[in-house]
């Protein structure tokens, strides 16, 4: 969040006490709060004022000025959901529990990052106010998008980046490129983030005008079923929607075990019509969800773990991207952990589309290590 006045939220919104509706309404007011969860204010028309007069108080309260005649309620004590339902053809709306990160439309600013000199792009700081750390895989999705303005015309056909130093979500940062090669059919590309005087990665883009089949052949695809038979998952973003197979994806370490692997649907609701930007977006997802996999055979251990007792982050990205894709559309994330140890894990994972397509595979490299000092949990940076 960047913090700011009230905004119409786009969504209808419910909250709900003890299991009962007690507002529901399409015209609510977001404000985001520096430094602080948002708030969502629902107006008082769309409320029952009588079922909060039987509530405690302590669950809800009223607005003044801009917010008059609004009610804004207790995160922590009531059930408030965004509902959209848009992501399904208007048919079951999937819900978001608010306060979230943000919108699809958030991660698209965020992504599609504006050229500041020759070679630079900047980012625009947008923050969970949890923890406002800038995730590696949005930095690689990032110089996707720069490289792919820098040659246009050309597909982003392979990315990698190396994670070296946080970056605070707080404060711009640059996306830096120098230009290695410009053939008439590759253009490769060193890229960059920097803080400030910090490298916070560094990496590598290649593009490619792309060529006629000489030969083809692919992996074939895992049977997991359609979408519409996978779990929705919330992961604190409107406008996407993910559905996870088998409803594997737990952070509760005295979740059951299984094999260290995760399939998860993914799609925008709508996205502009834009290569680099459904390019970049496709790689913003790829350091998501690869340690979930890595810890999913281990009894006692889940991501609610991290930040807290176990210092986690992803260390680096390497991605290649078969065709062009469409984030628009269904895509299934295969992730899939070969190792853990010596404080580290590995996945191989691979990207579908919905007819089983493969259009990208990439590897991730993280680490996940105890906390000297478990109390110290998120005053300490992985890096």
């Amino acid at each position: 969040m960047t913090g700011g006045g009230p905004a119409l939220v786009t969504y209808r919104a419910t909250a709900a006490i003890d299991g009962t509706v007690v507002a529901d309404s399409a015209r609510c007011v977001r404000v985001d709060v520096p430094d602080a969860a948002p708030e969502l204010w629902f107006p008082t028309r769309d409320v029952d004022l009588a079922a909060l007069d039987a509530a405690d108080a302590v669950h809800w309260r009223t607005g003044a000025d801009e917010l008059a005649a609004h009610v804004a309620f207790d995160h922590d004590r009531v059930v408030v959901l965004l509902l959209d339902a848009a992501d399904t053809g208007g048919t079951t709306p999937t819900p978001t529990r608010f306060p979230n990160w943000g919108d699809a439309a958030d991660l698209v600013r965020i992504i599609d990052v504006r050229p500041d000199a020759d070679g630079r792009f900047v980012s625009e700081p947008f923050w969970d106010w949890r923890r406002p750390i800038v995730e590696g895989s949005q930095m690689l999705g990032q110089s996707i998008v720069a490289a792919s303005r820098r040659a246009p015309g050309r597909r982003a056909v392979a990315a990698s980046m190396v994670f070296t130093r946080a970056a605070d979500a707080r404060s711009p940062y640059a996306i830096e490129l120098d230009e290695v090669a410009g053939g008439r059919t590759f253009s490769a590309f060193a890229t960059r983030a920097t803080q400030g005087d910090r490298v916070c990665a560094a990496g590598t883009v290649l593009l490619d005008v792309t060529a006629p089949d000489v030969l083809r052949h692919a992996e074939p695809a895992p049977d997991v079923g359609a979408p519409a038979d996978a779990a929705f998952h919330d992961m604190s973003v409107t406008g996407r929607e993910l559905r996870v197979v088998g409803d594997a994806y737990d952070g509760d370490p005295d979740a059951p075990v299984g094999p260290p692997e995760l399939d998860v649907w993914v799609r925008f609701r709508s996205l502009p019509d834009d290569p680099a930007i459904h390019a970049g977006l496709v790689a913003q997802f790829t350091g998501h969800l690869s340690i979930a996999a890595a810890m999913r055979p281990h009894d006692g251990i889940g991501q609610d773990h991290a930040h807290v007792t176990l210092s986690t982050a992803v260390n680096a990205i390497s991605l290649s991207l078969h065709a062009d894709v469409r984030a628009d559309q269904w895509l299934l994330y295969h992730h899939r952990s070969t190792f853990a140890g010596d404080g580290m894990t590995h996945s191989e994972c691979r990207i579908r589309d919905e007819a089983g397509a493969l259009v990208g595979s990439f590897t991730v490299d993280c680490m996940v290590r105890a906390f000297g000092d478990p109390s110290r949990g998120d005053a300490r940076t992985a890096l």
